[in-house]
């Protein structure tokens, strides 16, 4: 979908304006300080005008690969960088990444608002499909789209250039910000799409707010439960998959990926990056921490937390999470210790 973005994007900037703005070092030859970047982006995308970060070991071979035209990057990591790309080195690269975020991104912090400042409250620059119905009190906000046949409930904000598609239910004092949405899906009340996502680069004297530039991507026939969130992703989209059900009170975080027809049942929590393959089930208060991913099919059952990756088909109970059979005997085991205690201590008088 051709969509003009959510944020007014600065630059170019050279790499000594962006070690000015971060307290990284340009590495190289004389002359790499004037190179000029225009965006910053993840290291499995980023092209020769663009700037990337290294922080997690687990993308190492992202890094081996980038075609980056400059990386933030822990000294230790200076040999590890390619040929092509510059490194501006940095004893906290998270940190210099979110002061990069802020410099490309003056307005990340602050959403435009909503309100178009007519008396309806649908601003003037909306396009509301013929058959769409708008419900008293609801705000639509400029260059909203809303397609055919979907109705927003009184009390919904749909924000700047957010696109929801055709039949779907919006329902009341849903927010839907930095969001494409699409055909047949239903939000019920309650329900935030695109808030920032929860990234901080941690520090001993403060956290520092990591701006969030990235999308909501919801494709068709999702419906999502009452007092759910969604997150925006901070460079890349959080994508909720045709067809994914997802009951009440589910939390998804920044830059997570959920696959076609997954079952997402009542208080799970999602962390950011996590990817769920198609077809996965989460029982009730299980959770995927941050950056696993979950292969097609896997089911986890409810309270049950993988510490790691889940192959495809994998069901797994327990915490941390193992196969479903493995986790039963071992309860069984730990019930039959605890009965024969018992009768032990009463064969004692105890």
């Amino acid at each position: 979908m051709n969509h003009p973005g959510f944020f007014r994007k600065a630059g170019p900037f050279t790499l000594a304006e962006v070690a000015a703005a971060t307290g990284a070092e340009v590495q190289g030859e004389t002359g790499q300080a004037d190179r000029l970047v225009d965006d910053v982006v993840p290291l499995s995308e980023a092209g020769s005008g663009q700037l990337s970060f290294f922080e997690n070991r687990k993308y190492l071979p992202q890094l081996l690969a980038t075609q980056a035209g400059a990386c933030l990057v822990d000294p230790r990591f200076l040999p590890r960088v390619p040929a092509g790309t510059v490194a501006l080195t940095t004893p906290t690269p998270y940190q210099a990444f979110a002061k990069s975020l802020l410099l490309f991104y003056p307005e990340a912090m602050h959403s435009k608002a909503a309100e178009g400042g007519t008396e309806e409250r649908i601003a003037r620059s909306a396009v509301i499909e013929d058959g769409a119905i708008i419900e008293p009190g609801a705000i639509v906000g400029p260059e909203a789209r809303i397609g055919r046949g979907t109705r927003v409930a009184a009390g919904a904000v749909v924000g700047y250039r957010v696109t929801i598609g055709r039949d779907c239910y919006i329902g009341p004092l849903v927010s839907v910000i930095h969001a494409l949405i699409g055909n047949r899906v239903i939000l019920h009340a309650g329900v935030r799409i695109g808030q920032d996502g929860f990234g901080f680069a941690m520090g001993r004297t403060g956290h520092l707010k990591v701006p969030q530039v990235g999308r909501v991507i919801i494709q068709d026939d999702v419906e999502i439960g009452a007092n759910s969130a969604v997150d925006r992703g901070a460079l890349k989209d959080t994508i909720i998959g045709e067809g994914t059900k997802i009951d009440n009170l589910v939390q998804i975080g920044h830059n997570a990926v959920i696959g076609r027809h997954c079952v997402i049942v009542g208080q799970v929590g999602i962390a950011g990056s996590a990817e769920l393959g198609d077809f996965v089930v989460m029982g009730g208060q299980s959770g995927a921490i941050g950056h696993i991913k979950i292969g097609t099919g896997a089911q986890i059952a409810g309270g049950s937390h993988p510490k790691g990756d889940v192959p495809p088909g994998a069901v797994l109970a327990g915490t941390p999470a193992r196969p479903f059979r493995q986790w039963a005997r071992e309860v069984a085991a730990v019930q039959r210790l605890a009965r024969r205690s018992i009768d032990d201590d009463d064969a004692d008088g105890k």
